[in-house]
């Protein structure tokens, strides 16, 4: 409902039996692009949960070839996805913006992972850097360069939180963040919706909140200013605590 209420304050309205109703063909639309977003942000998901469960692997020094390249990681991507959402990545009735946004997300993440194949497989060195922030900083990009002119997906978070300056929020999500995502009566999870523009041109946008949850605490846990393994501050979050967010924009 809210994303409709978020909708109305952009989009043409009808007026009937004195009721302002939201346009049928508006209202697919709006629908439509919630789903593309809830796809490229669950797909972004489970390629970082992938590269999260082989951290050990990867950061393991007596370990040379991980035998993980990037047509194996899409491969468990894909099919943790399918797995999470209960349907396969690309299925026959897929909207053709939705099959190449989501084809340009597999061959983003498939790209990093091989140019990264002399770090992840380097012998004798421990922590080789490349985390679950990092991979889905580069996948983002490399997904930008390949349709930023119909839709771009980037991680941020709160100001306070962020660690590397190319993820920080623009004006919109920080007003999200900070207005919309705070207040007691927003479901937790729920993602937030607007017509709006970007870069000038008409633009769906959506943020989706994430959570730190147990995993991540060795990194942004307590005690709050501990040196972490990657050379950051702890936070001093609490599983449960918003760490961040997932940032869709599809232009019209």
């Amino acid at each position: 409902m809210e994303a409709l209420v978020a909708l109305a304050r952009n989009c043409i309205f009808t007026v009937l039996c004195g009721c302002m109703l939201l346009s049928p063909s508006v209202a697919a639309e709006e629908a439509a692009d919630v789903a593309t977003g809830e796809r490229l942000a669950e797909l972004l998901r489970a390629a970082r949960s992938v590269l999260s469960n082989y951290q050990s692997l990867i950061n393991d020094p007596t370990v040379g070839d991980k035998h993980l390249d990037g047509a194996r990681f899409t491969a468990e991507a894909t099919a943790l996805y399918a797995k999470r959402t209960g349907h396969p990545l690309i299925t026959d009735g897929l909207a053709e913006r939705d099959r190449k946004l989501l084809q340009a997300q597999v061959e983003a993440m498939r790209e990093v992972v091989d140019e990264e194949q002399d770090d992840i497989n380097r012998p004798g060195i421990g922590f080789k850097g490349f985390v679950p922030a990092v991979f889905a900083r580069l996948m983002n990009e490399k997904f930008a360069a390949k349709v930023g002119n119909e839709a771009l997906v980037r991680v941020t978070a709160p100001e306070v939180l962020v660690r590397n300056r190319k993820s920080l929020p623009d004006a919109w999500e920080t007003r999200v963040i900070t207005e919309v995502f705070s207040k007691p009566q927003k479901p937790k999870g729920e993602a937030h919706t607007e017509v709006t523009k970007v870069n000038g041109r008409p633009a769906f946008r959506m943020l989706l909140p994430e959570y730190y949850t147990e995993s991540c605490l060795s990194c942004h846990g307590s005690p709050k200013g501990e040196i972490d393994i990657t050379g950051y501050p702890k936070e001093g979050g609490k599983a449960g605590d918003l760490g961040g967010a997932i940032s869709i924009v599809l232009f019209k």
